[in-house]
C-alpha cells in the first residue's frame, strides 16, 4: 500500500482538478515515468443513457469523479485521469462479512496514480451497526491522504437474505453508531451516500454536521432534495469513461476547483 502525505495528495488533487498541468505517473517499468496531460476543460465522459437536464447540469461543475466496484473490471487509471477523473470512491465492504474483490486493486492502483480516493460501506439492515463498522475498519486501511469513509444507506429490494425495513429512528440511530465508530478510528467524519426515497423516508437530513453524497439521475439535487446541502452529486449510473470498459457511476463535487482544494485540505487525513 502506497502511503502519501497530505501535502502530496493535495498537490495531486490540484493537478487532477486543474487543467493544463502535467501529472507524472509511474510507468510499467521501474524507474520510468509517463507524462499524463490533464484536461483543461470539462471531463471527456459519455453516457449510455444521456439526460436532458432542467436547470444546472452536471457539466456546469468543475470537478468530477467516479465510484466503482467489482462490476467495472480492470481500470486504466492513467487514461481515466487524463480524461477528467479527479477523485474516486470504491466499494470496500458490505454487511459484516463481505468485501468487494476489486477493492484492494482499485485502492492500490488509484493510489499509485496519485488519484484522491475513498472507500464506502454498503449497509445491511440485518446486522448490528457496530459489527459492520468493525468489518469496514478491519478491511480499509487508515491511510494519510485518503478521502473520508462513506456510509452507503439505501433500501436493497434485491437482497436474498435481508428484507428488513427498520423505522426511521432506528435507521438514524444505527447510522450514527456506525459513523461514530469510523470517526474514532480514522479521525475523519464520514460522508453519507443515499438515494431519494431512502433520504425522505428516514429523514436523513436530521443527521446534522455530515457531508452528503446524493444520488439524483433525473434532476438537480436542489429540486429532488429541497433544502438539503450536498457535497457530492451522483448524476449518472450509466457513465462511459475512457480507461473503464463498462458503465460506471459519475459524480461531481459541489463547488469550484478552489473549493475542492479547500475541502480536501480540511477533510482528508
Amino acid at each position: 500500500m502506497v502511503r502519501l502525505g497530505l501535502g502530496v495528495l493535495v498537490l495531486a488533487m490540484t493537478l487532477a482538478a486543474c487543467g493544463g498541468r502535467e501529472h507524472r505517473q509511474r510507468g510499467p517499468h521501474a524507474g520510468q515515468q509517463a507524462a499524463v496531460q490533464l484536461p483543461a476543460n470539462a471531463p471527456r465522459f459519455g453516457d449510455a443513457k444521456p439526460h436532458e437536464w432542467d436547470g444546472r447540469a452536471p457539466s456546469a461543475y468543475a470537478v468530477h469523479g467516479i465510484d466503482a466496484s467489482r462490476w467495472q473490471g480492470e481500470i486504466d487509471w492513467a487514461t481515466a485521469i487524463e480524461n477528467g477523473v479527479s477523485f474516486a470512491f470504491f466499494k470496500a465492504t458490505e454487511g459484516g462479512d463481505v468485501i468487494d474483490p476489486a477493492f484492494d486493486d482499485y485502492w492500490k492502483g488509484a493510489g499509485r496514480a496519485g488519484l484522491p480516493r475513498g472507500a464506502y460501506h454498503f449497509y445491511y439492515f440485518c446486522r448490528p451497526a457496530i459489527e459492520q463498522a468493525r468489518w469496514f475498519i478491519r478491511n480499509v486501511p487508515r491511510e494519510r491522504g485518503a478521502l473520508p469513509p462513506v456510509l452507503d444507506m439505501e433500501w436493497n429490494a434485491h437482497s436474498p437474505t435481508c428484507t428488513k425495513r427498520p423505522d426511521a429512528a432506528h435507521v438514524r440511530s444505527e447510522a450514527k453508531i456506525f459513523m461514530d465508530a469510523l470517526e474514532r478510528h480514522y479521525g475523519q467524519r464520514p460522508i453519507i451516500y443515499t438515494t431519494v426515497d431512502f433520504f425522505a423516508e428516514n429523514q436523513l437530513g436530521r443527521l446534522a454536521g455530515y457531508d452528503f453524497w446524493l444520488r439524483s439521475v433525473a434532476g438537480h439535487p436542489s429540486k429532488v432534495y429541497p433544502g438539503q446541502a450536498w457535497t457530492f452529486w451522483q448524476y449518472s449510473g450509466t457513465g462511459l469513461v475512457p480507461g473503464i470498459s463498462g458503465k460506471v457511476d459519475l459524480n461531481t463535487f459541489a463547488g469550484s476547483r478552489a473549493d475542492w482544494r479547500a475541502w480536501a485540505q480540511r477533510r482528508m487525513r
